[in-house]
């Protein structure tokens, strides 16, 4: 590639562009379809790159099954799933490393004395267009019950 003068431009396999690009594989079993048009049409790409990024090595980080056991409310929750007044918050994934199983914290309906702990499958999920909070910070599933009580009073 060159410049209006003909000189060469450099070419960084370390952009930001790139390593998106290569995580992007990461990501895509996690959001839905109309989540991943968001982030491929999005005006602000710098932001939606570094978002990929950031999730994608978010997720291969991701304890697997058997490493959280026994935490209970000290379990480290890594990811929020939203979809109206519902929420899923996965603190393991599959053990194989793979995507379709998940532990997670449950709340339907906005019913937080009734939310169960479990087993979810992330693509269905996805498939139903449950979204993946872009803004959520990993912290352990007490703070999290904390948060929702402190919004709740």
């Amino acid at each position: 590639m060159a410049t209006s003068n003909n000189t060469p431009t450099e070419f960084s396999t370390n952009s930001l562009a790139v390593k998106a690009a290569e995580l992007s594989h990461v990501l895509a079993p996690f959001i839905s379809k109309s989540q991943s048009i968001s982030i491929c049409t999005g005006e602000e790409n710098d932001y939606f790159l570094r978002l990929i990024v950031d999730l994608a090595e978010l997720i291969e980080g991701i304890q697997s099954t058997f490493e959280q056991d026994g935490k209970g409310n000290h379990a480290l929750v890594y990811l929020h799933y939203f979809s109206g007044r519902n929420d899923w918050f996965i603190t393991k994934k599959n053990v194989d490393g793979g995507v379709d199983q998940a532990f997670s914290y449950v709340i339907l309906h906005g019913d937080d004395q009734n939310a169960k702990l479990g087993y979810i499958l992330i693509r269905e999920l996805t498939r139903l267009g449950v979204e993946l909070d872009f803004h959520f910070t990993p912290s352990t599933l007490a703070t999290v019950k904390a948060e929702r009580e402190r919004r709740a009073a």
